[in-house]
């Protein structure tokens, strides 16, 4: 019996983003890596406009502008 290889464990941390218009993308993902402080979402923030980007690159439909970006609070205490 072959062995599966396993992948790779990605961290993340989930956002909650508000676009201009006022609609809500729920549990977007960016990696821990992206992150350099845990209390700054700017970074988030750059790495989201710029996943936002590419999706309307390949899609055709833009996005509106991001208004606000919060970090989605664990449920681990």
């Amino acid at each position: 019996m072959a062995k599966q290889k396993k992948k790779a464990a990605t961290a993340f941390a989930l956002f909650n983003v508000v676009y201009e218009d006022g609609t809500l993308a729920s549990n977007r993902r960016v990696p821990d890596e992206v992150l350099d402080d845990l209390y700054d979402d700017n970074p988030a923030h750059t790495f989201l406009e710029a996943q936002d980007r590419r999706i309307a690159e390949q899609s055709g439909v833009s996005k509106p502008r991001i208004k606000s970006v919060t970090r989605v609070k664990s449920g681990k205490a």
